[in-house]
């Protein structure tokens, strides 16, 4: 390390002012605070001094989403093997899965951090971190089929919509890697729906339908076919708890992203107190339909399966908690939170040619989130208004 140190001391003043590659300066800057700890600090604006920046909090968020990520590469070649009807060992389905899952997350990271670079070196500014996470949820959000020309132009969408112009890292409104999930489902629907999208080339006897798409057929099915497709949801929820099912890439394991929020959590990077009330509202809202049982879904469906169904729990521990698009809080964030599980089981419930609502429920959220900031605070200062007013 201090050779890479030393390297790059006697190359930094090429990149400086009056270098010979001035303009390139925001790119080496990139690169050496990624190697190494930036030896500068914010002067504008207000900060609160702590032991940990804007990189490390960046990369404990990556750490959360590799067990997620790993069992994601795994689940497709066990999905691939399992359609086909052969039998094979761990490695060889793990592999599998990392051939497919590589030039995905290759093409996220490529194409979002060469436009990162790109706005910096045009704004003259140095290039923020914020893209080591969003570039790692893309790919995980993703069906395992997706073209990756696809999966370029949707990050780009992402990166270039949804963040740059605003700002820049910290300035969007809403989580970029979810603006990167919407693009991709409107601009290529048959890309990111149907049974033959989850599996890698699965046979095409196997049927390769989700837990969530079996749920939304209960909306039309006569009480003999309700009563099959139950036989078979109520089988598969250890395997959906687990994450043996077809599904986006890194959300079907429930447990693999309760492993990432037990990380998020311990470190404080991720409020438990959004993850927590985003469970809450979804089972809050699931025993609400098995009240009224006006249909199948509604009544066969038990409150909790919605937690580990679909990408609830993805969704709750890592796309909610995104610091900058959600509330800040501490009584907004228990509101922001029930309210986006709340409207992702009424989503998926209410319209079921669209089963996976958590994304809508989590970006109309991001929307109102500083709204609820605004009424939260509004009513912390009347209480002490009026808590001055009875001292007087």
């Amino acid at each position: 390390m201090k050779a890479l140190r030393k390297f790059l001391d006697k190359k930094k003043p090429l990149f400086e002012k009056g270098g010979k590659f001035a303009k390139l300066q925001s790119t080496f800057d990139a690169f050496e605070t990624f190697l190494f700890v930036p030896d500068h600090t914010s002067k504008t604006g207000t900060h609160i001094k702590d032991a940990i920046d804007l990189k490390r909090t960046m990369s404990v968020v990556v750490l959360a989403l590799i067990p997620s990520l790993l069992f994601g590469m795994y689940n497709i070649g066990y999905q691939h093997f399992l359609s086909i009807g052969e039998t094979t060992g761990l490695m060889e389905m793990f592999v599998y899965g990392l051939i497919k899952v590589l030039p995905i997350v290759v093409v996220s990271y490529v194409v979002g951090l060469g436009i990162e670079f790109a706005f910096a070196q045009m704004r003259g500014h140095a290039v923020n971190e914020g893209f080591l996470v969003s570039g790692m949820l893309i790919p995980l959000v993703m069906p395992v089929e997706a073209p990756l020309w696809m999966v370029a132009v949707s990050t780009a969408f992402a990166v270039v919509i949804g963040k740059e112009v605003f700002g820049g890292t910290g300035m969007n409104i809403w989580n970029p890697a979810l603006i990167a999930r919407a693009f991709f489902f409107f601009a290529y629907p048959s890309k990111m729906s149907g049974d033959a999208v989850w599996i890698s080339e699965k046979a095409d006897s196997f049927s390769g339908a989700t837990p969530l798409a079996d749920a939304a057929a209960l909306v039309d099915a006569t009480p003999a076919q309700a009563e099959s497709l139950m036989s078979g949801a109520l089988s598969q929820t250890w395997d959906m708890f687990i994450g043996l099912i077809p599904g986006s890439i890194g959300e079907t394991s429930t447990l693999a992203i309760l492993i990432g929020a037990v990380i998020l959590i311990a470190t404080g990077i991720g409020s438990w107190r959004i993850m927590l009330s985003v469970f809450v509202g979804g089972y809050a809202m699931g025993a609400i339909f098995n009240l009224i049982g006006a249909n199948p879904y509604m009544e066969l469906i038990p409150a909790w399966q919605h937690l580990i169904m679909g990408g609830f729990a993805f969704g709750a521990v890592f796309m909610a908690t995104d610091p900058v698009s959600a509330t800040q809080t501490t009584r907004g964030k228990y509101i922001y939170g029930f309210l986006i599980g709340f409207l992702a089981v009424l989503i998926r419930v209410m319209n079921a040619g669209f089963p996976e609502a958590m994304m809508l429920a989590i970006l109309f959220m991001n929307t109102f989130a500083p709204l609820i900031d605004h009424y939260v605070v509004q009513g912390n200062v009347k209480r002490r208004l009026k808590r001055v007013k009875v001292k007087a």
